[in-house]
């Protein structure tokens, strides 16, 4: 390397952006993904060894893709190239092939390919790299935010080892504003800056699992932001918001905000009032709120507010659940929207809700027994006990109706279900009026 050469080099490292500069270098500064990295786990025992084999890592902007890469080429022996395949040409590659091959004749050394944006290479470019992935010449890491069996060549997935990175947790993202913030080395610790605890929660949440977005908010803040009366940068909630280009709601997800937005959506949606539902839903949502808690929610609405009244407000709630889990967001957020207007635009009814309520009363209360008609009759020796005796098949009766006793003696005529006058429930309150008389 000559002096040229070096001084880039220096320049570059210290003038790359922070995301970049705090990229690890070792497995043990790496942080989350332990579902692939954890000390027992495959990828971690082959970049240690240095036996790594072709993989592609899969997985949303911001997790660690690239990083991986990275701390693969400062732990192989292997010689370590990169392209980025929106820009990489077939000349690119075929030099590319040509200096390992040398490499691997001269020196008996392999090459470690890492393309980044693989699925950006259209199928003869990805052809062209599998006999050379193939006979050895190059251990190929590609790396993908688009699902790989969709969007890369099945030959090159079958000698290749697939790992799905995930957004990283909240708490890895923590540490890494942590390191942001004050490591001196490769951080912006030598600016004096200090971030306030809401400010680094509201980051951690706002950054959605993607390290880069969060590293490069705290960049921004520190670059941008004038110092106080004492000396300091402080980076405050407004200043990570405005950097991250989104407004700061307030909505602590273990504090009293939390709970009554919560609230202010279940009872929207009680009392039929499907614009603040929305509203106080888009809330949640735009405050990094569990896709899976509001379902759950929803879910329990539909049951407990609108009950039979409407007995599909269950399945639209249960449907909306699962597709929005599997959809994720920022998509999900239309899923919930159609599932919690259904619920607060549906007739009301609590009456399943007090019919279980009374009944859940009724067994703490008394003790009673099952009629022996109702009674399990199918083992040997059942009749002798007088089990199942005399039980009437409701459907050899007409109307498919028996007027046999169904509730224990011991609760007389107690009454848990009353179906109320609204929606379905009008119909079942008639047939049980029926029933009854």
């Amino acid at each position: 390397m000559d002096l040229f050469d070096y001084m880039r080099k220096n320049t570059m490292e210290t003038e790359a952006p922070l995301a970049s500069r705090l990229r690890p270098r070792t497995l043990d500064e790496v942080v989350g993904q332990q579902h692939i990295i954890g000390k027992d786990k495959l990828l971690y025992r082959a970049i240690q060894a240095d036996k790594i084999s072709s993989v592609i890592f899969y997985g949303p902007p911001g997790t660690g893709k690239t990083t991986l890469a990275k701390v693969i080429a400062n732990t192989t022996s292997a010689e370590f190239t990169q392209i980025n395949a929106t820009v990489a040409g077939k000349k690119d590659m075929e030099e590319v092939v040509k200096k390992a091959k040398d490499c691997l004749g001269m020196y008996g050394k392999r090459t470690i390919l890492f393309v980044d944006e693989i699925h950006r290479f259209n199928k003869g470019q990805q052809d062209y790299l599998l006999p050379f992935v193939e006979d050895g010449t190059l251990i190929l890491i590609g790396a993908t935010t688009e699902n790989p069996y969709f969007e890369v060549n099945g030959a090159l997935l079958s000698r290749s080892v697939i790992f799905e990175l995930k957004p990283l947790e909240k708490q890895d993202i923590r540490e890494l504003i942590r390191r942001a913030v004050f490591d001196k080395e490769r951080g912006m610790g030598a600016y004096d800056a200090v971030i306030d605890e809401e400010a680094a929660e509201f980051l951690a949440d706002m950054a959605g699992g993607d390290a880069r977005a969060a590293l490069n908010a705290i960049e921004l803040g520190v670059l941008t932001t004038g110092r106080s009366e004492d000396g300091k940068i402080h980076i405050t909630l407004d200043v990570v918001a405005e950097c991250i280009q989104k407004r700061a709601v307030r909505y602590d997800k273990a504090g009293d905000s939390h709970y009554d937005t919560i609230s202010a959506f279940i009872k929207s949606m009680r009392g039929s009032d499907p614009d603040a539902a929305v509203y106080y839903l888009a809330r949640m949502l735009y405050a990094g709120e569990s896709v899976t808690f509001v379902a759950r929610r929803i879910m329990i609405c539909a049951s407990e507010d609108v009950g039979n009244a409407d007995p599909q407000a269950i399945q639209v709630a249960v449907a909306a659940a699962q597709a929005s889990e599997r959809v994720g967001m920022p998509e999900a957020q239309l899923i919930l929207a159609q599932a919690a207007i259904y619920v607060a635009s549906a007739p009301k009814s609590n009456s399943c809700t007090n019919a279980i309520y009374g009944a859940m009363e009724s067994v703490r209360q008394k003790k009673a027994t099952v009629p022996p008609h109702l009674q399990d009759s199918h083992y040997k020796g059942a009749a002798k006990l007088g089990h199942g005796l005399d039980y009437e098949y409701a459907h050899d009766f007409p109307k498919h109706f028996s007027r046999q006793r169904y509730l224990p003696e011991e609760l007389g005529d107690a009454k848990f279900y009353e179906p109320s006058e609204n929606g379905y429930e009008k119909e079942i309150a008639a047939y049980l009026k029926w029933v009854r008389e």
